[in-house]
Parts: structure tokens; sequence; C-alpha cells
């Protein structure tokens, strides 16, 4: 049996009597064993977070894997390699391996992902995910497995370490570009609506358009995924409008490839009749034709991040009341081929008002 170290608070011991099983029972339940019955499981468990029980912290021991184990709940073959190729430079650094994990949805792994990180004890978890259900976080906590969860699509609670990017600030630089190119008529697709960091891009959209004077058309906001097909779908719904957007913001790069895809259907060019913004800044955005404007996700350095606050919590496990570290890293425009003043033909005159200058960036 595994030697735990109880908190000051409670003993293994207190958690068998009060749970009315062995000791070997609690240590299996602990270790992420299978062969505890699911009632029994979650008896254990319950007076666990009932009465507060933590291994002690203080560096990796020689239970530990040799690993961070990254999951995600869908592999995107490009976007996911940069959070990827993050995580690993820095595992390496440490002497560490990588083991990667596909597992739940968006919002949260599944129940058997738990089961199986608590038996192979890894330094740390990265979680591209928006949030851990309180039960896995607990459990997670009572076996001093430290995670970190990369740029949250919801609404982590307060004690969630987390690294991010500053998502507001990118969809303000995207659209203030397109404006102060001239364009007036700007729509915006964006990924799911219950994703804080779509609804993040879309509230900088909106700022730059209302700091411009310029009306929002809230059919002009659409609601998609960032896949190709998110952004070729709601893209055809704005084109075949009798009067269509000469500038389209697309809340990633893969939506704005199907922005681009939806154009060339329809024969409209870019950026002489349609200008595009993506989000993100993958490697494929600079070998498209034309070369996509789009707006610097630091994805890699997320994962960089991500990794080292893992570690270092495994290290140096947070002190009851400490702030829970969380980070925002920096978003910047990068202007490449796909955006253009608008023709005189596309920004004809509308009943809207002239836009005054955009005020500087900053």
């Amino acid at each position: 049996m595994r030697t735990d170290v109880p908190s000051e608070r409670v003993t293994l011991a207190d958690i068998a009597a009060e749970a009315g099983v062995s000791l070997a029972t609690i240590s299996k339940v602990l270790n992420g064993r299978s062969d505890v019955a699911a009632a029994t499981r979650a008896r254990v468990e319950h007076v666990l977070a009932e009465r507060g029980y933590r291994r002690r912290g203080g560096g990796r021991s020689e239970t530990r894997a040799e690993l961070i184990e990254l999951v995600f709940h869908e592999l995107d073959p490009i976007w996911s390699m940069e959070v990827i190729d993050g995580v690993e430079s820095v595992a390496k650094q440490h002497g560490l391996s990588v083991v990667l994990t596909v597992s739940g949805t968006r919002h949260s792994p599944d129940p058997d992902w738990v089961e199986g990180v608590m038996r192979r004890r890894p330094v740390g978890v990265v979680l591209v995910f928006s949030d851990l259900a309180p039960e896995y976080h607990e459990q997670l906590h009572s076996r001093a497995i430290p995670f970190v969860i990369v740029d949250p699509a919801g609404d982590p609670s307060p004690d969630v370490p987390s690294v991010g990017s500053a998502n507001w600030s990118g969809g303000l630089a995207a659209t203030r570009h397109l404006i102060e190119l001239g364009h007036r008529r700007i729509a915006a697709i964006t990924g799911p609506a219950d994703m804080m960091c779509s609804l993040a891009r879309i509230d900088g959209y909106r700022s730059a358009m209302n700091s411009a004077g310029l009306p929002i058309d809230e059919e002009w906001i659409r609601f998609g995924d960032f896949h190709v097909s998110g952004g070729r779908d709601r893209a055809r719904e704005l084109l075949d409008r009798d009067e269509r957007p000469t500038a389209i913001f697309a809340g990633s790069d893969m939506q704005a490839l199907g922005v681009l895809e939806a154009a060339r259907e329809r024969g409209i060019r870019v950026p002489e009749d349609l200008s595009v913004v993506g989000y993100d800044d993958i490697p494929l955005a600079r070998w498209l034709t034309p070369k996509l404007t789009t707006v610097h996700q630091p994805l890699r350095r997320m994962g960089e991040e991500a990794a080292r606050l893992a570690i270092r919590l495994a290290e140096e496990p947070l002190e009851q009341g400490a702030p829970t570290p969380r980070m925002d890293l920096a978003t910047s425009l990068v202007v490449r081929d796909s955006t253009a003043a608008p023709s005189a033909a596309t920004a004809a005159p509308t009943s809207a008002p002239a836009p005054p200058s955009a005020p500087a960036a900053g």
C-alpha cells in the first residue's frame, strides 16, 4: 500500500472508519484502481472531499510517473499541434515525457479519464477544456496531481489555474484594422455561443464598432464552430444577403478558410471585393492565397506556460489561501494580403452615417 500522508485534520483510518471500508479499499480508491464497486468508490470519494483529505505535496516522488498528461476533447491537426509542441518542449527541458489523451467534450473530460489519470500519477496535467467538474477537481487535489487549463472556453472557478489569451483585445484589433481601411459593413463569425473566448472576441468587435460610431447589425454576427465548415456555412449566409458585408472577421483561421471557400464559390475576390481577417495565426495562414491577415494567438507559448505552471505546482503546491495563478497572454495583429480598402463598388453608400476616424490602438 502506498504511504500517503494525511492532512493534519484527518487520517486514512478516520476516512476508512467513516466510509465503513478497509484501509486497503481506501488505498485502491486513492490509486485509481478499477476493482472497487462504483457505490463504494463514490462513498469514499465523498468522505475524502467532506473531510478535506489531501496528499502532502513537496516535489516529485518516486511514486509519480515522469510525465505530463495533455488532454484535449478533440485533436485539430493544425491548432492542436501548436499547443502540443509547447508542452513537449518544456517537458523535455525537465526530463519528462508527454502522454496525449483525447476525452470528453469541450466542457470536461469523461469520468473514465479521471480514474485513468489517478492510476498513471503524472507529475501534472494540462487540459484544453473550459473547466473540470467539482468532483474531478477534488479527486485530483486529493491525489496531489496539479492541473492547469489552457484557454478556458467557459468560466472556470476562481481556484483553477489557467493560461489563456487576450481574446477581447484580439477582436478589437481585428475590427479596428478593417475600420481603418475604410470598411463600414463588417460582419463577424465566431465559435459556439457558450464559449467565453467566442463571446470575448465578439465583445472586442462590438467595442471597435461602437467606438467608430458604426451601427451593429445583429444579423451580421454569426455563431458556429471554429472549424472550416463553421466559417463556410456562416459566410454563405452573410454573402447571400441583399446587402453583403465588405469585410468579415472570423473567430479562427480555420473559419477564415471557410470564408475564403464561400467567397470563391460566389466569384467574390479577396481582398478586392471582400476583406477577411482570421484568428490564431496558424502556420498555414502565411501560405494561403492570399496570405491571411490574422490575430496572432500565442498557442505554442500557451502550451509552454501551462506545462511550466503544472510542474511548478507539483514542486511547490499552493499554500491555503494563496492566489490561484492565472495568465492571459497578449495577442497581436498580423497584416498580410487578405485585407484592403473597400472598392468603390463594394463600398456603395448606405443609410448609415460615415464613421469618424478610429481611435489609435492601445
